[in-house]
C-alpha cells in the first residue's frame, strides 16, 4: 500500500522526552504497580475506598459511592433470591444510560454473573437474536426497549428459560408491559435485608471466569457476541490510564505526585454503556479513581457545556464529532479531552491547542475484541504525531502483517494490525469459526485495520480491511445495510460504502445495480425500504442507482460511462475500492452537507 502523506502540520512546541518509552513501561509495570492487581471484587473495593464521594449524577439525581454500594448489594440480593442468578448466568442489559444500568451491572458482577451488554439501538429482530444467542437468564430493559420487545417476551422467556424480565423507570414510558415487572418494585422488598453477607462471603470468582459479552458487527451481517473473562475485561480499567502515565513520565515528572485538596472532579460520559468505551474506558476508570460520573440523556453540545460548568467536569470526550463540537464552543476548563471510536481529523490537535490551551488531548485505539484500549497517545506525543493512534500498552504487543502472506512486513510498511495481550477477548460466543478467522493459535487478534509502525514504535492507522462503516462511533456492517436494500424487489446488487462527514466521520451510502427491465426506481424508494429494518444511524443518506453491474461504474452519470470489469474476491465478493471512489465523488458533487440535511 502506498502511503498518502497527511496534510502539512507544524507542531507548536518542541518536545524532548525525558524518558524513553521502554523506561516508562518499566516504571508502570514495576512490582506493586497497576497491572499486578487482579480482583473480581473491583466494585466492592473501590466503592468502599471512595465511600463518601459522589459517584453518579443524572439530571436531578445524585448518589455517593456508598449509596450506590448499598443499591448494588440490594439488587444482587434481589437477583439471587428472586431470579436465581448466580455465577456464570447471563444477565441481559438493554437500556440507555441510566443510574440503574450501573446498579444492575455491578449487581450482576457481585454474583459472578456475566453481563450481556445488548446494543439498545438495534432493531427488534437483531435484539431478539442477541438475547437468544447468548442464553440470557434474565432481561433488564428501559421503557423504550420494553415497547420494542413486549410482544416477543413470551417467546424469549420460553426459548431461554428466563426467570424474569424487568424494566427500569416504567414511569418514563407507558407504565406497564405484559410479562415485564418494575425494577424498583423488585428491589423494594429487599430494603431491610442484611447485605453484609455479600461483602463477607467468598464469591469464588477467579480471573479466568467469564465476565462480559459485548456485541460487534461482522461480515456475516449478524452481531457477534464478544466474550471476555474477568482478567481480560478488568485489565482495561488500568490500560486507559497508560497514556496519561506515559505523558507524565516522558515529561520527566514522577507518578507519585500528591493529590491536590480540591473539589471532586467529574467525568462526562456521553457514550452508551453497551459500548466498551462507555463502561471500560470511562465507567471503570471513574470508579477506580473516585471521579464523579455525570450522565447526559442525549448528546447536545449545549447541554454538555452546561454540565461541564455545573458539575466541575475535568474529563470529557467520546467520538471525534463530540470533541470537535466541544472545541468549537471554547472557554471550557477541562483537564482532558479523550476520543476514539471513529476516524479523526489530523487538525483536531491544532484546534484543541488554540481553543482549549490548558486541555490535554488523548486518543485511544482498540476495539470491542480488545475490551477498548490497546494503543493510546496523550499530550505532547499526540501533538507531535497527530496522525498516530499511539503506543501499545505494556500488556499489548503489535505486529504489522501482510494480510495475504501472513508474514510480518518491514518497519514503516503498511499491513494488517495484529494485537496480542491479556485484554484480548476469549472469543466470539458460540461462534468458533468466526473466532478462528480473527484469532491465531498463539492468540494474535487480526484487527482488520491497515496501518504501520514508525521507527519509535508509534502506530498509524491508514485504512480498514473490513467493510465496516464507522458513523459517530457506531460500527455499521455493510452486509446488514446491503441486506436491507435487497428487500427492494428491483435491486440486483448492492454495495454499502462510507462517505466522508466532518461531524460523524462517515455516513452510509449504497451503490445499487438494478434488475434488467425493472422500470423506474427512485433513490427515495430504496432508502424508504432500508429504513424499515435498519437502525436510524445505519440508514443510507445516498443511493446511487445504475443499470450496469457494480464492476462498471459511472464517472459522470450525465456525460459518459467508464466500463470496468467486475473485481471480485475468490469468494465472489465485490471489491469496493473503485466503488468508494465513485460514491465519494458523487457525494462531493451533490454537495454532501446539503444531501445530509435533507436526509437526516
Amino acid at each position: 500500500m502506498v502511503l498518502i502523506p497527511p496534510p502539512s502540520f507544524t507542531p507548536t512546541m518542541v518536545w524532548t522526552p525525558q524518558r524513553s518509552v521502554e523506561k516508562c513501561n518499566e516504571i508502570i509495570t514495576a512490582p506493586g504497580a497497576l497491572h499486578e492487581l487482579e480482583t473480581a471484587v473491583f466494585w466492592l473495593e473501590h466503592s468502599e475506598l471512595h465511600y463518601d464521594k459522589q459517584y453518579i449524577v443524572y439530571e436531578n439525581e445524585r448518589f455517593t459511592f456508598g449509596q450506590m454500594r448499598e443499591k448494588t448489594l440490594r439488587a444482587a440480593a434481589m437477583l439471587r433470591e428472586s431470579y436465581n442468578i448466580g455465577k456464570g448466568d447471563k444477565v441481559g442489559l438493554c437500556s440507555r444510560n441510566y443510574i440503574e444500568y450501573l446498579v444492575a451491572f455491578w449487581a450482576c458482577h457481585i454474583l459472578g454473573g456475566v453481563s450481556v451488554m445488548l446494543n439498545a439501538w438495534l432493531p427488534q429482530e437483531s435484539l431478539e437474536f442477541c438475547i437468544t444467542h447468548t442464553d440470557c437468564k434474565i432481561l433488564i430493559l428501559d421503557p423504550e426497549r420494553a415497547d420494542v420487545l413486549e410482544n416477543s417476551i413470551p417467546q424469549l422467556v420460553q426459548a431461554n428459560s428466563m426467570t424474569g424480565v424487568l424494566v427500569f423507570r416504567p414511569q418514563e414510558g407507558k407504565g406497564f408491559w405484559k410479562g415485564i415487572l418494575s425494577w424498583d418494585q423488585a428491589t423494594a422488598e429487599y430494603h431491610n435485608t442484611d447485605l453484609s453477607e455479600f461483602v463477607q462471603e467468598e464469591l469464588g470468582i477467579v480471573p479466568e471466569d467469564n465476565a462480559t459479552v459485548y456485541f460487534t458487527s461482522g461480515t456475516t451481517g449478524r452481531p457477534k457476541g464478544v466474550l471476555s473473562t474477568q482478567r481480560q475485561y478488568l485489565t482495561n480499567a488500568f490500560n486507559v490510564l497508560i497514556g496519561t502515565m506515559r505523558n507524565i513520565l516522558r515529561k520527566g515528572e514522577s507518578l507519585d505526585q500528591p493529590i491536590p485538596d480540591e473539589p471532586q472532579k467529574g467525568f462526562l460520559i456521553s457514550v452508551p454503556f453497551f459500548h466498551v468505551t462507555g463502561t471500560t474506558s470511562q465507567g471503570l476508570l471513574a470508579t477506580m479513581k473516585g471521579i464523579k460520573i455525570v450522565l447526559i440523556r442525549k448528546w447536545s453540545v449545549h447541554e454538555a457545556v452546561r454540565l461541564i460548568k455545573a458539575e466541575n467536569i475535568a474529563i470529557a470526550g467520546g467520538v471525534p464529532s463530540m470533541v470537535n463540537e466541544l472545541v468549537d464552543m471554547g472557554g471550557l476548563n477541562l483537564d482532558s479531552l479523550n476520543f476514539g471510536g471513529a476516524p479523526s481529523s489530523i487538525l483536531l490537535v491544532q484546534n484543541v491547542k488554540s481553543s482549549l490551551p490548558n486541555t490535554i488531548l488523548s486518543q485511544g485505539y482498540g476495539m470491542t475484541e480488545t475490551n477498548s484500549v490497546a494503543v493510546s497517545i496523550t499530550g505532547a506525543d499526540c501533538e507531535l504525531r497527530p496522525g498516530s493512534t499511539g503506543l501499545p500498552t505494556p500488556v499489548n504487543d503489535l505486529l504489522i502483517m501482510d494480510p495475504h502472506t501472513l508474514k510480518e512486513v518491514p518497519r514503516g510498511s503498511v499491513g494488517e494490525v495484529w494485537i496480542r495481550g491479556i485484554n484480548v477477548m476469549e472469543g466470539y460466543w458460540k461462534d468458533s469459526e468466526a473466532t478462528e478467522r480473527v484469532m491465531t493459535s498463539d492468540k494474535w487478534l487480526r484487527s482488520g485495520d491497515l496501518g504501520y509502525i514508525d521507527k519509535e514504535g508509534f502506530l498509524f492507522i491508514k485504512d480498514r480491511l473490513k467493510d465496516i462503516i464507522i458513523r459517530g462511533g457506531e460500527n455499521i456492517d455493510s452486509v446488514s445495510v446491503e441486506n436491507a436494500v435487497y428487500a427492494h424487489p428491483n435491486v440486483l446488487e448492492a454495495a454499502a460504502i462510507g462517505v466522508p462527514d466532518k461531524k460523524l466521520g462517515e455516513l452510509v451510502a449504497v451503490v445499487v445495480s438494478l434488475k434488467p427491465n425493472c422500470g423506474k426506481v427512485t433513490e427515495e424508494e430504496v432508502i424508504a425500504v432500508a429504513r424499515k429494518t435498519l437502525p436510524r444511524f445505519a440508514v443510507p443518506v445516498m443511493v446511487i442507482l445504475q443499470k450496469e453491474p457494480l464492476g462498471e461504474y459511472f464517472a459522470d452519470v450525465a456525460v459518459y460511462i467508464i466500463n470496468r470489469p467486475a473485481e471480485l474476491t475468490p469468494s465472489g465478493k465485490i471489491i469496493k475500492t473503485k466503488l468508494r471512489v465513485q460514491a465519494r465523488d458523487q457525494w462531493l458533487k451533490r454537495g454532501g452537507e446539503n444531501v445530509k440535511k435533507a436526509r437526516l
